[in-house]
């Protein structure tokens, strides 16, 4: 049965919050744990910090990144057409017509991003970045001078949306994990674990991941997991046997591969099997792509896992993701918390007796 609180998830996903411009939903998120958390913390980087058991000798870091992708305003030219530049793994090939919002220096600067009619041939197969502009309805660079300038972020204005059992929206990527995070730190301070866990709702992640790194190496934990996003492939026109095979509603997604603790996985997979949690799983042999990389090379390295909710149509300006995967996740995680103990063993070799 799905109980996702839907409205905090919604308030959550209507906060734009492009990389690098994360205060306003990071307020929001430490805001609604304020009466849960042991203790609340923000760091240089912009992460938010919510702990349970501060003082418990072996801590568990739960990250998820809450910031999204965008563009940054570039130039103004002589008319008031704003061009721009990505902000993260955006593409300008959707952009094309869409709603967009500049959140300028005085307050937010409506928009539309431009486009050749198709009576005039519409968008030319050479269509770039460069080519991507914003028209705010003025008719002066004065006029939008007056509110934008440069290096001011974009984003798309979409609202979040209800699907049945799914929900879409703009920068599910990651707010949603942002949001588990703080669903799994509400449910862990009434179902109180033996260790500590440290939930950060992290930074700059689709930028550079400086909030995981400055997490981990702030926090020193025993253990972190990375709560992401990764692709579903359940829609029309995707090569499952070259991307693999991950459906919505089919349960979250595990990570198998050379970054992954082997032992934290198995632990995850015994919580899910007592759950009764349907697990998929993704193949990251190098790298994971998320905030792990940077959390498990933090201090004198940390073992990570990464968990991951199928998403579709990733940095599209709508994405789909199921609230029963969302909701499965968040018990998975607060199951495997609460198995944990301070003696916790996770090295991968263990010494001959």
């Amino acid at each position: 049965m799905i109980s996702v609180d839907e409205s905090k998830l919604i308030e959550l996903l209507k906060i734009p919050s492009p990389s690098g411009h994360e205060a306003t939903i990071q307020s929001k998120w430490l805001d609604d744990l304020k009466d849960a958390a042991d203790e609340l913390a923000t760091d240089n980087a912009g992460n938010a910090i919510a702990r349970i058991n501060p003082d418990s000798p072996y801590q568990v870091l739960l990250a998820g990144h809450c910031d999204e992708i965008g563009f940054l305003v570039k130039s103004i030219d002589e008319n008031g057409f704003v061009f721009v530049e990505k902000l993260g793994g955006i593409s300008h090939k959707p952009a094309l017509g869409m709603s967009v919002q500049i959140h300028g220096k005085n307050g937010i600067m409506s928009g539309v991003m431009g486009t050749n009619a198709e009576h005039h041939g519409g968008a030319s197969d050479s269509f770039s970045m460069d080519d991507l502009f914003i028209d705010c309805g003025a008719q002066s660079a004065e006029t939008v001078k007056n509110c934008v300038q440069i290096g001011d972020p974009v984003t798309y204005e979409v609202e979040p949306m209800k699907m049945n059992s799914y929900i879409s929206g703009r920068g599910l990527d990651n707010r949603t994990g942002s949001f588990i995070v703080a669903e799994v730190i509400r449910r862990l301070a009434i179902e109180r674990p033996d260790v500590g866990v440290c939930g950060v709702s992290t930074v700059n992640e689709e930028t550079n991941m400086g909030g995981a790194y400055f997490a981990g190496a702030q926090i020193k934990p025993d253990m972190a997991i990375a709560i992401d996003v990764t692709f579903a492939t359940d829609y029309p026109g995707v090569n499952k046997q070259k991307h693999g095979d991950v459906r919505l509603g089919k349960g979250p997604v595990l990570a198998k591969g050379a970054p992954i603790n082997l032992k934290m996985n198995r632990l995850l997979e015994t919580v899910a099997k007592e759950k009764d949690i349907p697990l998929q799983y993704e193949l990251t042999p190098r790298r994971t792509g998320t905030d792990a990389d940077q959390l498990r090379l933090t201090g004198k390295g940390v073992p990570v896992a990464l968990v991951s909710l199928p998403l579709r149509y990733m940095h599209a300006p709508r994405e789909v993701a199921s609230l029963q995967d969302m909701e499965q996740e968040i018990d998975l995680l607060v199951g495997f918390i609460q198995k944990l103990t301070v003696d916790q063993d996770v090295k991968p070799v263990s010494l001959p007796k």
